[in-house]
């Protein structure tokens, strides 16, 4: 993830207020339930010393909250002393999350930038008789689950983690496109779609007749990106169901394998001395520019993230997550561009 689009929440401002809304399932009372959490959340900032420049910013903010989608995906806010709204994106965090809300002299976009990193961008093609189906997915992996099956008694097909988390919630934003003949038209249509959106693996699903129509008018530099499945063939929900575990499955693959593909790079790098570890040289690194990529430990907190992520957006370096256990000293690293000496 490149950190350069953080550089605004610097910007101005001596303080700042960070709010995380988790995702709910929305009902008759959502727009209600929103409020009540945010009132909660309010209380806790102004006790925290929030001014009312602050306040007033994200009660606006919160105010216009439709209380549907964005319910379901949940929000991320940043406001600054000076009554500006930097930052308002959806957070994709799940159910059980949790809502938080801290008041500082730095935001704290770290879960929020976390979760971006973590994710995987599909582009979901299923293909018929009638055409193809386009889809643009984000999918969390749950971090509890094991991607090679169940564990500890969760039964065999079950479409919850170990969690607790329905599939279908791991499935974070879903945009279907339309289903279109295959030819010149699937070929148009994926290269609109590969505008607006560029995916981490590619999933062609269906019946092998149709995949194979399909694959043959997909643009070449996809190719290595694409895995194949039989499922999604038929219309009914259980198909759907069956499919929406593949693209989990498929996901969380490719989500294990960027993981262990970092730290890979990482150990590489330090071979190489073209890595330092601890936030003390990681700063070092950022504030000299030496910076190309920041690396946090997945589920562990890094000493100083919120500033490591600072210095790193300033001068445009991209984060990257390697897994937990992985042993960072003070739970970051980095890998340089040049040294820092010279």
């Amino acid at each position: 993830m490149e950190l350069s689009p953080l550089k605004p929440l610097y910007a101005e401002g001596e303080a700042f207020a960070t709010v995380y809304l988790e995702g709910r399932s929305p009902g008759e009372d959502a727009a209600d339930q929103v409020r009540l959490r945010w009132k909660s959340l309010r209380e806790r900032l102004r006790a925290d010393g929030a001014n009312e420049a602050t306040l007033a910013a994200l009660d606006k903010a919160l105010a216009r909250d439709k209380a549907g989608e964005e319910q379901v995906n949940g929000r991320v806010l940043v406001a600054s002393d000076r009554g500006e709204v930097v930052l308002d994106e959806p957070w994709d965090a799940s159910l059980g999350a949790g809502d938080d809300a801290r008041w500082g002299v730095l935001p704290q976009p770290g879960a929020y930038v976390r979760e971006a990193t973590h994710a995987a961008r599909v582009l979901l093609l299923v293909a018929g008789h009638a055409g193809t189906k386009l889809s643009r997915l984000v999918v969390a992996r749950d971090p509890a689950e094991s991607p090679n099956g169940p564990q500890d008694g969760a039964a065999e097909g079950s479409h919850r983690s170990r969690t607790g988390e329905p599939a279908h919630r791991r499935i974070r934003h879903r945009t279907d496109d339309a289903t279109v003949a295959n030819g010149d038209a699937l070929a148009a249509a994926v290269s609109s779609a590969l505008g607006r959106f560029t995916p981490d693996v590619v999933i062609l699903a269906g019946e092998v007749q149709d995949r194979t129509s399909s694959r043959d008018q997909l643009p070449g530099d996809l190719h290595d990106k694409i895995v194949e499945t039989s499922r999604g063939g038929a219309p009914d929900l259980g198909a759907q169901e069956a499919l929406d575990e593949e693209v989990l499955r498929i996901a969380t693959e490719h989500i294990e394998r960027r993981l262990q593909d970092n730290a890979s790079r990482l150990r590489e790098a330090l071979g190489h001395r073209d890595a330092v570890q601890g936030d003390a040289q990681v700063l070092k690194a950022a504030e000299t520019g030496a910076l190309e990529t920041l690396l946090l430990e997945e589920g562990t907190d890094a000493k100083r993230e919120s500033l490591l992520l600072r210095e790193a957006s300033r001068t445009g370096a991209r984060l990257a997550l390697v897994p937990q256990g992985t042993g960072l000293e003070s739970g970051s690293a980095g890998i340089l561009r040049f040294h820092p000496e010279g």
